[in-house]
């Protein structure tokens, strides 16, 4: 829900059962496993033959498999003096280790963190050194193997994961997970996306996105195993093959970033595949045109549409924009999930925006050895996200900027989500985005890095006074330039804006 005055949990669209308040405010689902152990182990138990992970190119297991491998690993980690708390890094790739290595140690009571596959020898090296790693898995080593070990005594307060922040400049910060966190993350999917209990829905989720990420991980391959249904794990991503996979394996859950379905969609062949299998479909990441999400509706035709939004520091959903909104308020991030509260920390009178500011369950309990950046982050209950928000009288949530990417043009502030949402509906624009180019007489002016369409020959002055009948002279780009590859990207889909501003070169200013 969200604090707003006139708002109550009654207009939110979501399922409001079984939560209450505790004694520090913070709303909580009441009717959660106690640990992801126990959340594996019931599905196990009631589906154990059942066909549990598939790796594209590799093996196919059930959840006796899966649950027995994953025990092996916890007792080959006990067996080389992993105790209940220490910290084991997973630098694998995609693939059905990964699950394993991820349930064999907390099984073995340890705390999980995951490594992210693209970062720099440096930056994993800090990673596992931050972490106090005791042990990594890396590809080119067997799976610790050992007699079947599982520590059933963890609860939900405790430590299960540390998520390294895939951030766009500096060192990544640890977020600490808790199990309570991870499953609330499942509640909340359950709620704002599939409306269904587990065993009522036969799932079968294709990852495509990066396993090491809070995406892949808590939104997908755990809310498969949630849900007692199959994940379908790409190890790399390439879009034929994603076609192709979603095809063959009767794929009905798609989570990807918008500018993923656009490319599978305008390949030649799409129209071979066919996609009526698909009964859900999310997005999030970037700012997606009403014509662009009803195309998606249109190519996958029996998909549920949504878009959530959340940050490593809620665990995943924090937000959620369903189907029946999705063309109607594209430019938002939809209604906060139902353990979740927002407010706005000093909003600007004239336009609204303010720091979007998250409370709830999944919150996480703060950075791993980083107290000043803890506390910085994390006051008085509150997360500060560091993204520029507005929240109206009916619920939405409408995610303007970050806070380090507004463009400050001679003291105005111009939010680039907000351009880029105007700018990516011109019909020759496949992607965009904003950054502030460098001005002596103003500071800085606002500069468009768009990809053009297939088979497009954009103009920039015509793309400018496009964006012009949409939004304020001053916001709409002065500057456009064209490039042929995807925006560079990080693993949660967020763009590289700093490799942006280092790499692009800027042509004449338009009129």
């Amino acid at each position: 829900m969200i604090v707003k005055e006139g708002i109550t949990p009654s207009m939110l669209p979501f399922d409001m059962s079984h939560i209450e308040r505790d004694a520090k405010g913070i709303l909580r689902y009441t009717n959660m496993s106690s640990s992801l152990i126990e959340m594996f182990e019931n599905t196990v138990k009631a589906v154990p033959n059942r066909e549990a992970l598939v790796e594209v190119g590799g093996e196919r297991v059930d959840y006796q498999t899966f649950w027995d491998r994953s025990t092996r690993v916890a007792g080959g980690l006990k067996a080389m003096g992993i105790t209940p708390g220490d910290r084991v890094a997973i630098n694998l790739i995609n693939g059905n280790k990964w699950a394993y290595a991820f349930f064999g140690v907390l099984m073995a009571g340890g705390v999980v963190v995951p490594v992210n596959t693209r970062f720099s020898e440096k930056e994993v090296e800090y990673v596992v050194t931050d972490s106090g790693a005791k042990y990594t898995f890396t590809d080119n080593a067997p799976l610790p193997d050992g007699e079947p070990t599982v520590d059933r005594s963890r609860a939900q307060k405790d430590l299960a994961a540390i998520f390294y922040t895939s951030g766009t400049t500096g060192f990544p910060k640890g977020a600490m997970t808790t199990h309570e966190n991870f499953l609330a993350n499942l509640e909340t999917v359950k709620r704002v996306m599939i409306r269904k209990e587990p065993g009522e829905f036969d799932m079968r989720n294709l990852i495509s996105v990066p396993m090491f990420h809070v995406t892949g991980c808590n939104s997908q391959l755990l809310v498969a195993i949630f849900y007692q249904g199959t994940t379908i794990i790409m190890p790399a991503f390439e879009v034929q093959l994603f076609l192709k996979v979603t095809l063959e394996e009767r794929v009905n859950v798609l989570t990807s970033v918008p500018a993923i379905y656009w490319l599978a969609m305008n390949q030649p062949n799409f129209k071979d595949f066919d996609m009526s299998k698909v009964l859900y479909l999310t997005y999030g990441g970037a700012p997606t045109a009403a014509e662009v999400v009803s195309k998606i509706m249109a190519a996958w035709p029996n998909a549920r549409l949504g878009n959530g939004f959340g940050l490593t520091e809620t665990a995943s959903v924090s937000t959620f924009l369903p189907h029946e909104y999705c063309t109607e308020r594209p430019e938002t991030v939809g209604f906060t999930a139902p353990v979740i509260e927002v407010d706005l920390f000093e909003p600007d009178p004239d336009t609204g925006v303010g720091e979007l500011l998250i409370r709830g369950q999944n919150v996480v309990d703060g950075y791993w050895n980083k107290p000043e950046q803890t506390a910085d982050t994390f006051r008085n209950g509150w997360l500060h996200t560091g993204d520029l928000a507005r929240c109206d009288e009916l619920g939405y949530v409408q995610i303007v900027d970050r806070k380090k990417d507004m463009v400050n043009r001679g003291g105005e502030n111009v939010y680039c989500v907000e351009v880029e949402a105007a700018v990516v509906q011109h019909p020759d624009v496949f992607e965009v985005a904003v950054i502030g180019v460098p001005d002596d007489m103003m500071g800085e002016k606002v500069g468009a890095v768009v990809v053009p369409q297939p088979g497009s020959n954009p103009d920039a002055q015509a793309i400018r006074d496009f964006t012009k009948t949409l939004i304020a002279d001053f916001k709409a780009p002065q500057f456009i330039t064209f490039r042929e590859e995807p925006l560079p990207r990080n693993a949660g889909g967020k763009v590289l804006k700093p490799q942006l501003r280092d790499e692009t070169k800027w042509g004449a200013q338009l009129r």
